[in-house]
């Protein structure tokens, strides 16, 4: 049989076998890890390269696109200047015709209109004297009356 001596020994160096393999399948582990990394960083190594060029195109292409905005960007602003210069024209040169006839209008319908009134209130005063119009015989406007009762505007 074995001593306690001898029983304490084997305990220990059964614990520390057991120690050893549990270290050795963590590293084992962790060298599988280390290496599927370093895969993993390789191919994104070698993917990286295309899409930096990828992306490279991209960018030039839509400095292309910005330098086609910009010219059509100014060539609008050329079409606004003209279209402003053409309605200021067109302004110019119809607005005073128009104007011009619109007050023209306007005269001719006030001389036909108070020519009109005129005939009416000499109509309306021949009647007044034969007796057949109204009783009053005077214009045709009403006539407005004065205040009365002290209360007008400023007191």
């Amino acid at each position: 049989m074995l001593t306690g001596g001898q029983l304490a020994g084997l305990i220990v160096a059964v614990f520390w076998a057991v120690l050893v393999s549990f270290l050795a399948l963590t590293l084992l582990k962790l060298a599988r890890v280390l290496t599927e990394a370093s895969k993993v960083l390789s191919e994104i190594g070698d993917q990286a390269l295309p899409l930096m060029e990828d992306m490279s195109r991209t960018v030039r292409r839509a400095n292309e696109q910005l330098g086609r905005t910009d010219v059509i960007t100014k060539q609008v602003a050329g079409v606004t200047q003209n279209v402003s210069a053409v309605t200021t024209v067109m302004t110019s040169v119809m607005g005073g015709p128009l104007v011009k006839a619109a007050a023209f209008s306007y005269g001719v319908r006030k001389a036909l209109g108070s020519r009109a009134e005129e005939a009416r209130d000499v109509r309306e005063s021949r009647e007044g004297r034969s007796g057949g119009g109204r009783s009053g015989g005077g214009a045709s406007r009403p006539q407005l009356q004065a205040r009365s009762g002290g209360r007008g505007r400023g007191r």
